[in-house]
């Protein structure tokens, strides 16, 4: 079935918006439109329910049960139960607290695995673990490619491995890693799993219980939402990690790793998330739930790659742009790094004039893009998509890169 991107588009007040007519949008990578459904709700708990939840009179009640929807249909959504979801600030801070719970509950001697495919806010975290006497190991990337390669962790493994650290998709390589099967590597040799979904879970919400890794986060601002940091943590581990939370929170896993609480209202609105999938897919024939889930996670997909391979047939057929990551768009995401002769912020303000929204830089990406030999003084310009641009827009794209170029 193919995606109705007259209906999808009509789901986003941006693109009704005067100042935003004519200009066509390619950072998405950086943070995504959002949807009716997300805004209504937001707006809702604002003026109805901005009150403390939870308490027995009728407006908290009610923003409390907002706040339990989101949590319970988003978990349905990602193959996990209820309470091994979780919401913070955003998913750096998430990253954080959650780095903080392991270092505490790893023996002496022990090592984590992580990668130099990484956004900064993913690897970050752990790599700091370092300055406390923990041994950090490197899986490293392919230097033509960006693209990490299964031989090369297996290699990696052993008994001193607690956890192996890695992205579903670099936010500048693109290229979609097999967590399934590094999943299962990692369990096989008896270490844990944390994977960074932030640039994956924008292109569809992946079913998570099904992928079995012990963590999984992202980011609700680039999947349409409000600025959150969602994080999926399974229960044997969450309840084995010392608590960071308030000592009285400690036997309620959602609250273990969240010690500053919750934003009520943007939590409440994640729910609207949910409530776009379950329109997509009852716009497209039906389904509810997971189900909704994984036909709103195709429909996107197939209309993603379709307009990802002309643009990366057109990058590669050029001797003046070097394509970072793979250039088969069933592999990767549409976000699409690009090492210019010219500077990546000089390329960015060039399409701006153009009427492409675009932008360049390291975008916090600097290992992966030193590991394959970019020049940071220049960076790289990233231009990005999701499921709601349209084939017009990756045909502007293209015409305004010709005469940046």
């Amino acid at each position: 079935m193919t995606l109705d991107i007259e209906w999808v588009r009509s789901q986003f007040p941006a693109f009704r918006t005067p100042s935003l007519q004519g200009q066509a949008f390619f950072e998405n990578a950086g943070g995504s439109y959002a949807c009716q459904q997300v805004i209504d709700r937001l707006h809702r708990f604002y003026t109805e329910r901005k009150v403390q939840p939870y308490a027995p009179y009728g407006a908290s009640h009610l923003g409390g049960e907002e706040m339990d929807e989101a949590r319970s249909r988003l978990a349905a959504m990602l193959g996990v139960a209820p309470h091994e979801l979780s919401f913070g600030p955003s998913t750096t801070q998430n990253t954080y607290v959650l780095a903080r719970a392991v270092r505490h509950w790893l023996r002496p001697g022990q090592s984590i695995i992580v990668t130099n495919q990484d956004h900064e806010a993913n690897s970050g975290p752990w790599r700091r673990l370092a300055e406390e006497g923990v041994t950090i190991r490197e899986w490293q990337v392919d230097p033509e490619t960006g693209e990490l390669a299964l031989d090369d962790l297996t290699a990696m493994l052993d008994d001193d491995v607690a956890l192996v650290v890695f992205p579903h998709c670099s936010n500048v390589v693109g290229a979609i890693n097999d967590v399934a099967a590094i999943t299962k590597l990692a369990h096989d040799a008896g270490a844990r799993v944390c994977v960074d979904g932030v640039s994956y879970a924008p292109h569809g919400l992946p079913d998570v219980g099904a992928m079995g890794c012990d963590v999984y986060l992202f980011s609700a601002y680039k999947t349409y939402g409000p600025h959150q940091g969602l994080m999926v943590i399974r229960e044997d581990w969450g309840m084995e990690l010392p608590n960071q939370g308030h000592h009285f929170n400690g036997d309620t896993l959602y609250k273990r790793f969240t010690p500053a609480g919750p934003d009520h209202a943007q939590v409440a609105a994640s729910a609207g998330m949910a409530d776009y999938f379950e329109d997509m897919a009852a716009h497209h024939g039906g389904g509810a739930g997971a189900d909704a889930a994984r036909k709103a996670h195709d429909l996107m997909r197939a209309h993603e790659v379709a307009l990802l391979q002309p643009l990366l047939d057109y990058v590669s057929a050029k001797n003046s742009v070097r394509l970072i990551g793979p250039a088969d768009a069933d592999r990767r995401a549409p976000t699409v790094a690009l090492a210019l002769k010219t500077s990546g912020p000089d390329a960015a303000a060039a399409l701006a004039n153009l009427g492409i929204m675009a932008s360049g830089g390291d975008f916090y990406a600097q290992r992966p893009l030193q590991a394959c030999g970019v020049d940071m003084d220049k960076g790289v310009l990233r231009v990005s998509f999701v499921h709601y641009t349209t084939k017009g827009e990756v045909d502007a794209l293209m015409t305004a890169l010709d005469q940046v170029l």
